[in-house]
């Protein structure tokens, strides 16, 4: 019987990664509304669980792709994979309509140049300090200080190792986390309070998730508005980092 439901659960990989995430994310939530009283949103608890289990993974197997790395689990890799995460950003960008953005005029506009060009010369200044000096390295880490999906797609088009691109990866993530968690404390510092401050707050963080996540746990009805200016962000960081960044990196740094 054990045999039956383990060839299974092999055979549907992808299902099985489903059916974990989705178990991960309740978890998540429950722990941010019992426990937090929602001050740190599910979604971060979420993406420390994902890397605290892919850490697990790597240890029990010595391999390298996290918890993918054990059969039962391999669908994850296919789910976290190069093809679902295109597929996430083109989904993303159609969800957004280029005339929200009007709304938050030219400081929208400009929140978005400014903040994916910031992000990229903290992320450069970083792997810097880290050693690195290779153009390659230092445009997907820039990038990946970013978001953690521009960061990938950048290192993909400019050739990076996988081991560059895991780590603009986790500078995403690291991001991604500290602006759902620290949104809150700061709001009221900021302005954090209407619509069109939302707008340029998400245009200047860019990582969607987290602007998502800490402004659900600021003011709900801010997300939409956010999340707008924080997708268009993604889409310009994708489209300046492999290309313009990449070359003005390049200049610098030959």
């Amino acid at each position: 019987m054990l045999d039956i439901l383990g060839n299974l659960l092999q055979n549907n990989g992808l299902i099985v990664a489903f059916a974990i995430v989705g178990l991960t994310m309740y978890l998540s939530y429950f722990i941010s509304n019992k426990l937090t009283r929602g001050r740190i949103h599910g979604s971060a608890i979420a993406i420390t669980l994902g890397l605290v289990l892919a850490y697990i993974g790597g240890v029990v197997t010595g391999g390298e792709k996290g918890l993918s790395d054990i059969t039962l689990f391999s669908g994850i890799g296919l789910m976290g994979g190069g093809m679902l995460r295109d597929f996430a950003i083109v989904a993303t960008s159609f969800g957004a309509n280029f005339s929200e953005i009007k709304k938050a005029g030219v400081n929208g506009v400009l929140s978005l140049f400014v903040g994916v060009v910031l992000s990229f010369v903290v992320g450069v200044i970083i792997a810097l300090a880290f050693g690195y000096r290779d153009a390659i390295s230092l445009t997907t880490i820039g990038a990946g200080t970013a978001t953690y999906i521009v960061g990938p797609v950048t290192g993909s088009a400019i050739g990076a190792s996988s081991e560059v691109i895991t780590l603009s990866i986790a500078a995403g993530l690291v991001k991604s986390i500290l602006t759902m968690i620290g949104t809150p404390f700061i709001a009221k510092y900021i302005g954090l309070n209407n619509p069109r401050t939302a707008m340029v707050y998400g245009g200047i963080m860019g990582t969607t998730s987290g602007v998502a996540g800490g402004l659900a746990a600021t003011d709900p009805k801010l997300v939409p508005y956010g999340a707008v200016t924080a997708t268009f962000y993604t889409g310009l960081g994708c489209l300046l980092a492999p290309s313009v960044l990449f070359l003005l990196t390049k200049a610098v740094f030959a």
